[in-house]
């Protein structure tokens, strides 16, 4: 298990870690590739306690940072997925009803309603009865790193909620008391940019844009992340993908795409993208939307293979 340094004020740094260049090897080592913005966006919200916002494209590995920070610091990733309706409820915590209510039949069977009723009550909301959602979770979990995904997909009064647990990380819960993290999660917020998420969070949280990867870059998360392709394959693939991108198609492929691309060649024993009907008949691996793959199938796969390898 990776030692990790931890202070209120320092947040979580992995041992030996003191700059950017420390933490990429170990990211890598976890199957993350990351450019110097990335790796530096990453340690300094490790070594300043703050919060990470990554917005980009889908698919370009925001997710999948959050990811390669647990496993460096060999901590557990608690995941609170956003969506359009979510509450404060179903970001912190709830009550076991059906729990509760097995539990007050019991003791109305052992005859116990008749007596002390403020202590049946008080047995009511035991620690025992509530159940912790993720906020609660990366909270009483040290070390943790608490992923907020979708952020972006939330209402305004959720964000403002969110923005009150993150300054404090601390959660009242009426019946029990106050609950406070006593090393705060490492936080990490992503967004599709489907809406402008407001500033107050913003400011609350170091910042960084991630974008489709370099030529070069892409070809070596392939090669580190499938190594089982031919190099002729990853650096056709990575071509393809990248001449595609600038295809102004609907949902241009990201980094995921590409890695499920060639996992799915290279399940079909492609060695090589010369036959385009090989590529073709595993696009659904590549473009998720129906249009941009009728577009592609339309305009011959083989002139796209053509203009991509001139990439290479």
């Amino acid at each position: 298990m990776t030692s990790t340094k931890a202070t209120h004020e320092e947040g979580l740094l992995p041992a030996g870690v003191h700059s950017p260049a420390d933490l990429a090897p170990l990211l890598r080592a976890h199957g993350y590739l990351a450019d110097a913005g990335t790796t530096t966006a990453a340690f300094l919200a490790l070594r300043l306690g703050r919060p990470l916002f990554l917005e980009g494209e889908a698919g370009v590995g925001k997710t999948a940072l959050a990811h390669a920070l647990a496993a460096v610091l060999s901590a557990p990733l608690i995941r609170l997925q956003c969506y359009e309706g979510i509450d404060a409820s179903q970001a912190l915590y709830d009550w076991d009803f059906p729990r509760q209510l097995l539990h007050l039949k019991a003791v109305e069977a052992a005859g116990e309603l008749t007596g002390d009723v403020a202590s049946v009550e008080s047995s009511l909301y035991d620690r025992r009865y509530l159940v912790a959602r993720p906020l609660l979770q990366a909270i009483e979990t040290t070390p943790s790193v608490l992923l907020i995904d979708e952020v972006d997909r939330a209402d305004d009064e959720f964000e403002a909620f969110l923005l009150e647990v993150l300054s404090e990380f601390s959660i009242t819960i009426p019946e029990l008391g106050t609950v406070s993290a006593v090393v705060p999660p490492v936080v990490v917020l992503t967004g599709n940019r489907t809406r402008d998420v407001s500033d107050a969070l913003k400011r609350r949280c170091l910042y960084h844009w991630l974008d489709h990867p370099t030529f070069e870059r892409e070809l070596d998360v392939l090669r580190l992340r499938v190594p089982e392709a031919t190099d002729l394959l990853c650096r056709e693939v990575v071509a393809v993908t990248q001449y595609l991108r600038s295809a102004d198609l609907v949902k241009p492929p990201g980094l995921a795409e590409t890695l499920d691309w060639t996992r799915a060649l290279v399940a079909l024993d492609v060695e090589s993208l010369v036959d385009a009907d090989v590529a073709v008949s595993a696009l659904g691996a590549l473009l998720k939307h129906r249009d941009d793959a009728q577009r592609v199938r339309k305009t011959d796969m083989e002139a796209a293979l053509s203009a991509a390898i001139g990439l290479i």
